[in-house]
């Protein structure tokens, strides 16, 4: 995916951030345990874990290993960040099993969205159970739909430009420019991408309908002058190439993990 620019950087101030590589958490419990619930036709995802604590499943930890050999083929990047939730951190551990301890900062505003009435329900089961929801959601669009105890897209983007602003200071950084790696959610990248290149809600959408942010797939935005170029969105041929299995779970596309 290339040739995507921002007509415009959002940001003031100083430019050390020079480029962002976004990893998608490789396959969780949750990811299958929705799939099956799907599936199924059943209106709740049947798992125990609460958001904060699902573990990576077999595939996953595979994923997240062939994820390690992409990234030791590269320059080691000045600055790393996680989702707090457990299988971001599982997934940039044992894709950085030599980092140092502290090398990998967590950041509460790079967790997943939170779904607040709609967490556990399946497609299936907001139709069938919170159709007034559906419906509202349907009027308001996805971008803008805060679910009853949960966030909308827009409120995440706005913790994201919170983040972004923090992490252009990179204190570490050698060359005045510097790299950095963040472990987070399909929502996440979506959004991070939506924040650096100035998308609008339209635009935002559009790319999410013609691309799949697979688990453990690799996307990466340079800074070029005064914006940010996508350079790469959800590859996976580190996966292929190391017969890591692709999965494909929707995620936020369907409202459901």
């Amino acid at each position: 995916m290339r040739g995507i620019r921002a007509p415009r950087a959002w940001w003031d101030g100083g430019v050390t951030l020079s480029e962002l590589w976004l990893v998608r958490h490789g396959e969780s419990a949750a990811n299958v345990a929705a799939a099956r619930a799907e599936a199924d036709g059943a209106d709740r995802i049947d798992i125990a874990w609460r958001d904060a604590d699902v573990p990576l499943t077999d595939t996953g930890r595979e994923q997240s290993r062939a994820l390690a050999r992409l990234l030791a083929g590269r320059c080691a990047p000045n600055a790393v960040w996680s989702s707090p939730y457990l299988r971001a951190r599982q997934t940039i551990e044992l894709a950085l099993p030599d980092a140092e301890p502290g090398r990998i900062r967590l950041d509460e505003r790079l967790r997943d969205r939170e779904l607040g009435i709609l967490d556990l329900l399946t497609s299936h089961g907001v139709e069938h159970l919170l159709p007034a929801e559906r419906a509202r959601r349907s009027r308001l669009g996805k971008l803008y739909y805060r679910p009853p105890g949960g966030e909308s897209w827009a409120d995440v983007a706005a913790r994201l430009r919170s983040f972004l602003r923090d992490a252009d200071d990179l204190r570490d950084a050698d060359d005045g420019g510097g790299v950095a790696l963040l472990a987070v959610h399909d929502a996440v990248i979506w959004l991070v991408v939506y924040v650096c290149l100035s998308l609008d809600e339209a635009a935002l959408f559009d790319l999410i309908d013609g691309n799949v942010l697979a688990n453990a797939s690799f996307t990466r935005l340079v800074r070029q002058g005064g914006g940010w170029r996508l350079e790469a969105l959800g590859e996976t041929a580190h996966l292929v190439e190391q017969d890591a299995p692709v999965t494909e779970h929707e995620g936020e596309r369907s409202d459901v993990r």
